[in-house]
C-alpha cells in the first residue's frame, strides 16, 4: 500500500551523537535524504547549487518567507538559511522521507507549518553532561574556547526536549540506532501516512455487504 513520506527532525546538543545516528539511518535506508537548505551566503569552493544548498539573494529569500515558501528559517552570522517547502512536499507525495538536522527553533517552525501532519520529531539526549563534554573533546575538531561555547549552548538546546514526539538517551550508539529504526518503521504505518487506507476500508465494506 502506498504511503506518504515523513519529515524526520533530529535535534540534539552538539556532541550527543545526532550526526552519527543520521548517517546510520541513511545507511539503513538509502532512500532517506537530507533536506537541502536555501541560503543567502555565497557558495564555497566545490559547493553545487541544488545539491549542497539552494543559493539565493536576500531579496528572493525574504520573498519566499513572506509567501510561505519556507518551512523554517533563521539568520545566522548575517546570512539567512531556510528549508524550502516545494521539494519537501514533492518528496512526501512520492512517499520519500526527508531528514532535517535543525535546532529546537527550526523544529518548532516545521511543527507549526502546513506539513505538520507528516512531522516526526526526535530529540537526542546525552547520558550525562560529563560524557557530552568528553565527546566534544574526543572529536578533536574544536578549540577549547569553541568547546566551551558549545557546552554553554547545550543546556539551551536540552531545555526544549519536551517539544518533541520522541526523546532518546544516547548512552549506547548501537541501541540508539535500533530504537530510531523502530520509531521510523512504526511511524510510517501511521494511518495519516497511508493515503489509500480509506479506499481499502471502503472495498472491505463493499465486500462485506455483498456476502
Amino acid at each position: 500500500m502506498a504511503r506518504r513520506g515523513l519529515l524526520i527532525i533530529l535535534s540534539s546538543p552538539s556532541g550527543a551523537g545526532k550526526t552519527t545516528l543520521a548517517k546510520a539511518l541513511r545507511k539503513w535506508d538509502e532512500t532517506l535524504r537530507f533536506s537541502v537548505s536555501a541560503t543567502t551566503r555565497a557558495p564555497r569552493e566545490g559547493e553545487v547549487d541544488g545539491k549542497d544548498y539552494f543559493f539565493t539573494t536576500t531579496e528572493d529569500f525574504q520573498r519566499q518567507v513572506s509567501d510561505g515558501e519556507m518551512l523554517e528559517h533563521a539568520r545566522v552570522f548575517g546570512n539567512y538559511y531556510g528549508s524550502p517547502v516545494a521539494p519537501v512536499q514533492e518528496a512526501i507525495t512520492q512517499g520519500r522521507d526527508v531528514l532535517f538536522d535543525v535546532d529546537w527553533q527550526g523544529a518548532q517552525q516545521i511543527a507549526k507549518s502546513a506539513l505538520r501532519d507528516h512531522v516526526l520529531s526526535i530529540f537526542i539526549l546525552p547520558p550525562s553532561i560529563t560524557e557530552l563534554h568528553r565527546r566534544l573533546i574526543s572529536r578533536g575538531q574544536d578549540s577549547a574556547e569553541v568547546i566551551e561555547q558549545r557546552m554553554q549552548k547545550s543546556w539551551d538546546e536540552i531545555s526544549h526536549w519536551d517539544g518533541y514526539n520522541y526523546v532518546l538517551i544516547n548512552d549506547d550508539l548501537a541501541e540508539s540506532e535500533e530504537r530510531l529504526k523502530t520509531i521510523i518503521s512504526a511511524e510510517r504505518l501511521r494511518a495519516s501516512q497511508q493515503p489509500d487506507l480509506m479506499d481499502h476500508v471502503r472495498t472491505l465494506q463493499s465486500q462485506f455487504e455483498d456476502r
